[in-house]
């Protein structure tokens, strides 16, 4: 199956919207079983501003109703969601 990064920038001021929804979030990335490696982009204070996730899904039309449904985008944290095709080459 192919890979599929999603490079996602949250809102301003969306700490709230991703503190609200972590734990939900969290499950969803675990019980669904097609993570790779996920962890959030941080500013210089530490604080998270996004999120990169890799997926092994079918297809583009797997990763785009995959992201749809994380609680996260559910909630409206999201100013945008990028999703590329993603070749391992290294790890």
């Amino acid at each position: 199956m192919p890979l599929y990064a999603l490079i996602c920038d949250d809102k301003p001021g969306g700490q709230e919207i991703r503190a609200a929804n972590r734990a939900a979030h969290l499950d969803y990335l675990r019980d669904t079983g097609v993570v790779v490696l996920a962890g959030p982009f941080q500013d210089d204070a530490g604080g998270m501003t996004g999120s990169l996730l890799v997926l092994d899904v079918a297809d583009r039309a797997a990763a785009e109703a995959w992201a749809a449904a994380d609680p996260y985008a559910r909630a409206g944290l999201f100013a945008s969601v990028a999703i590329r095709p993603w070749k391992k080459v290294v790890g």
